[in-house]
């Protein structure tokens, strides 16, 4: 079809309009999960387990969704936490990615920690060791203020058959 743009990853660089995307902020005993992307955009640096919406698809589905093929675990979003945008632009200063993300708090129901899709790790790290990770653009302003403002109220727990395999 003449004009239609296929469904590659590519097609995220140049968008015509922003994408929608999702991140879930997920605690544990004072630690948060946290992912070491695998691919551009943003490759090797941590970020919040999350992708892009598809279409069809609810937010909440594509939290679940991305979640489980980033760290194999099953989450339950509880609420959503903040609405904000990253724009990243070329050397020229034109939009090169554009994405409105809404990032959820989320509680683990059940799986088991491990990278997959598009992320090389995943750990959980305790606040005062994310100053020294290589973060995506705005994210440690969020992951603090989530601290503050939830700390104790909507933290997540693991099931007691869910394996807990990161390292830190």
């Amino acid at each position: 079809m003449k004009g239609a743009r296929s469904a590659k990853a590519d097609d995220r660089r140049y968008p015509r309009w922003p994408l929608i995307g999702v991140g879930a902020l997920i605690f544990q005993r004072g630690r948060i999960l946290m992912a070491q992307r695998g691919k551009q955009p943003s490759q090797g640096l941590w970020s919040l387990p999350g992708g892009a919406l598809e279409t069809g698809e609810s937010l909440e589905a594509a939290v679940r969704r991305e979640v489980r093929e980033e760290t194999g675990l099953e989450v339950k979003p509880a609420r959503v936490f903040e609405i904000f945008e990253r724009i990243m632009r070329d050397r020229r200063g034109i939009p090169e990615y554009h994405y409105v993300l809404i990032d959820y708090i989320c509680r683990v129901t059940g799986g088991a920690l491990r990278a997959g899709d598009d992320v090389c790790r995943v750990e959980w790290f305790r606040e005062v060791d994310l100053r020294e990770l290589e973060i995506t653009e705005g994210t440690l302003a969020a992951i603090e203020r989530a601290f503050r403002d939830g700390r104790g109220k909507l933290r997540a727990t693991l099931p007691a058959h869910a394996k807990l395999t990161a390292k830190r």
